[in-house]
């Protein structure tokens, strides 16, 4: 079997894995379509220490035949946080392909039969690959107070960024995306307001809700410039790496703080189903699998739109 397997702190391509053991509860899936998030490359550049198979946004078939993806985390089901339905924090949990689980970067992947979702026809392969970041940028919405009328900057306008600016821009909010690269802007359409990076020190802090989506350990500090006392600032990104940030101001001013993971999968079918969020700007280079390699480069490359590789010909 091929996969992309993490070293550590480095990928390679590896063509004679064994295949999946299916664990009780699981399913085996076969991978047709799966893309590289920034996630993927900070576990490349050491991130978490992880070993293993990667990928975790992707698209497969069960073994008779229907199309599905998968949520990440594989809880326990049984301790106290998933009795509290906060399954997604289980203290026994793995993650596909980020801890302690192969993940979709291969001909095949296990995964929890609990975890599937159907995929609509209404959503070609290529779209439902950003099913679950699509669902982390809705998780934004369940935990800060974002409504109509609600002010709201998005640091970042990588992929992450714009699907939060565009999730956002759904709940009513005014939207203010902060980038530095123009033509990457100019993808969030004209709903969405967008400001360059250099020239946010004229704009105060205006804002209720700032969204940290920058993957950059300078974001917190500039999100931070931007929200008004007694706003919020939301943390969406992960990165190999530390924060050098002095913390008074978050007192000073009582910032709240809150950390942003995963989100409904549901919803976010339900907006790629029905068009309410176009993914399709996000697009770009298609590799083969057995290309892996030449496909993180890309990925790492600035400006890169998302890259998929292909395990499959459908």
């Amino acid at each position: 079997m091929r996969g992309v397997v993490c070293t550590g702190n480095s990928i390679r391509l590896d063509r004679n894995l064994p295949e999946p053991q299916i664990l009780p509860g699981e399913s085996l899936l076969r991978v047709r379509l799966a893309g590289i998030c920034d996630t993927d490359l900070q576990l490349a550049r050491g991130y978490m220490g992880f070993q293993g198979v990667l990928g975790h946004e992707f698209v497969a078939e069960t073994l008779d035949g229907k199309r599905v993806t998968a949520e990440i985390n594989n809880a326990c089901h049984t301790c106290d946080t998933c009795r509290a339905s906060r399954q997604n924090h289980c203290p026994h949990r793995t993650v596909l392909g980020i801890l302690g689980h192969d993940g979709a970067m291969a001909d095949l992947v296990a995964v929890p039969i609990r975890n599937l979702h159907k995929i609509p026809d209404a959503i070609d392969d290529r779209r439902a690959v950003f099913i679950e970041p699509l669902a982390a940028a809705f998780r934004m919405i369940d935990q800060a107070t974002i409504g109509l009328g609600t002010r709201i900057a998005i640091l970042g306008d990588g992929k992450l960024g714009l699907l939060c600016a565009w999730v956002a821009r759904t709940s009513g909010a005014e939207v203010t995306l902060v980038g530095k690269h123009r033509a990457k802007l100019d993808l969030a359409g004209a709903e969405i307001q967008t400001v360059l990076l250099d020239q946010t020190e004229g704009l105060g802090r205006p804002f209720d809700v700032v969204a940290d989506c920058t993957g950059s350990a300078s974001g917190f500090a500039t999100a931070l410039s931007l929200v008004r006392p007694a706003g919020t600032l939301v943390l969406k990104t992960t990165i190999a790496g530390e924060y050098d940030t002095n913390l008074a101001p978050v007192v000073i001013d009582e910032i709240t703080m809150i950390g942003s993971r995963c989100g409904p999968f549901p919803r976010a079918i339900a907006a790629l189903a029905t068009g309410e969020v176009d993914v399709t700007p996000l697009i770009g280079a298609e590799y083969s699998l057995d290309d892996a390699e030449a496909a993180f480069q890309a990925a790492a490359a600035r400006g890169a739109r998302k890259v998929l590789l292909h395990v499959r010909n459908n």
